[in-house]
């Protein structure tokens, strides 16, 4: 069982900056892939960006790829998502996801995922 608490978020203007971490407490931090999700009102939840066990692979979804960047910090159980350049579109609650896998190194489907948090609500206002 794998405990995560994301934080983090809240109101930024188009342009500014977050950066959201999700604190994981339970099993061991280092045996899963971690990813972010992201939930719009009205949409789907969809894939934002993941990272492998060692943090050596990076996968990011086409709307984000060079404002987001996905990172982990092992000895602290942390993973953290910085957010550039934002925009209104990115508007929606956060969510961290862990993944107990070996390869591939990481995923994007939303149904590997085996555990996730209670998300942080990011606002980009224009």
């Amino acid at each position: 069982q794998v405990h995560l608490v994301e934080s983090g978020g809240g109101l930024v203007q188009a342009g500014d900056s977050l950066r959201l971490s999700c604190a994981a407490s339970g099993r061991t931090f280092s045996s899963y892939a971690m990813g972010w999700f992201r939930q719009a009102p009205g949409k789907e939840r969809e894939f934002v960006a993941g990272i492998s066990r060692s943090g050596g692979t990076t996968y990011y979804a086409d709307s984000v790829k060079g404002r987001f960047t996905i990172s982990r910090d092992n000895a602290k159980n942390t993973v953290y998502l910085q957010m550039n350049s934002l925009k209104p579109e990115d508007t929606a609650v956060y969510y961290c996801a862990a993944d107990y896998r070996i390869s591939p190194p990481v995923v994007a489907g939303i149904h590997e995922y085996d555990y996730w948090g209670q998300g942080t609500q990011v606002t980009v206002s224009s």
